[in-house]
């Protein structure tokens, strides 16, 4: 089965379960809005992609770790997009979830997708409980304090924050949960696998830098500009556009070069240079390479 389709599939499958005739229906409609219909689900995809690298020897165990990753990504995107942040209009092409649902219901919509990403690991049975204690606590790292996704959003609140520091937390930790859990899921050594999220997790915040000054807001479903109109930390405003643009193509390559030797490492290399074409395209660093400085 492809990568996206498991997914999608999982996905369906898990949040379903808050689909109760004893759940508010408001607060069901705002959890579905936030996770369907999905952007690229790299995420995810990173964490099937290591499992089948480590021999999938859990398949149902990997499921709900990938699931709960993007619940809890999904669940960052809600409260990100909120008046208290970015106040965005848009997300992956459709109206933000405050905005289609209220302010109250987004914020408790969030709440419930954090929540639900726990209950995807412990609903599901696993012939191995010490894996899933593992994934529990890899997820809650990447998540909490000191140096999670919440940590990288709070570190916008902060007089001073040191760049590297601020995109390791706000959007390299959960790369970097997404590989170790693939690894972890199936009893793997989950360190083997920390250089590719950490490399790409970095990367893909740089590129979104880059999309905040270059992109189209229509093509990319959500605004841009968002960085300096909030003032917050861009490898593109401390680099320059070519500098931040070297340096993405650079972290791509340290992804693509720190994937483990194996019979799938070419098909998960591919998978990054796939995934660095879509972030940034090659017209673009053509584009940029010319521009004058």
């Amino acid at each position: 089965m492809p990568l996206l389709e498991r997914i999608e599939t999982a996905l369906t499958h898990h949040l379903a379960r808050a689909d109760s005739p004893s759940s508010p229906p408001q607060l069901v409609m705002a959890m579905h809005h936030a996770v369907f219909p999905g952007g690229a689900r790299i995420r995810p995809q990173l964490c099937l992609a290591v499992s089948l690298a480590c021999g999938d020897n859990a398949p149902e165990l990997t499921n709900a770790a990938a699931c709960a990753i993007e619940l809890m990504h999904c669940a960052s995107l809600v409260h990100d997009d909120m008046p208290c942040f970015d106040d965005a209009d848009t997300r992956r092409g459709q109206v933000a979830v405050h905005k289609a649902f209220g302010e109250p219901l987004a914020l408790l919509c969030g709440d419930a997708l954090i929540v639900q990403a726990y209950q995807c690991l412990l609903q599901t049975p696993s012939a191995h409980p010490e894996r899933t204690l593992a994934l529990m606590q890899l997820i809650s790292d990447s998540v909490g304090a000191p140096d999670g996704i919440v940590a990288g959003q709070a570190w916008e609140c902060e007089t001073r924050v040191e760049l590297s520091q601020y995109q390791r937390a706000k959007t390299g930790a959960l790369f970097v949960a997404s590989t170790c859990a693939g690894a972890l899921a199936n009893g793997a050594d989950p360190q083997a696998w920390r250089g590719l999220g950490e490399a790409l997790g970095e990367a893909y915040q740089v590129a979104d830098d880059i999309r905040d000054v270059m992109g189209d807001a229509q093509h990319l479903g959500k605004p841009v500009g968002q960085d300096v109109h909030h003032g917050r930390p861009s490898a593109a405003a401390a680099l320059g556009l070519a500098g931040a643009i070297q340096y993405f193509e650079g972290l791509i390559q340290r992804a693509v070069a720190s994937v483990p030797a194996g019979p799938r490492q070419s098909s998960l290399q591919k998978l990054v240079l796939m995934e660095s074409e879509r972030l940034v395209p090659r017209h673009v660093i053509s584009h940029a390479s010319v521009a004058p400085v």
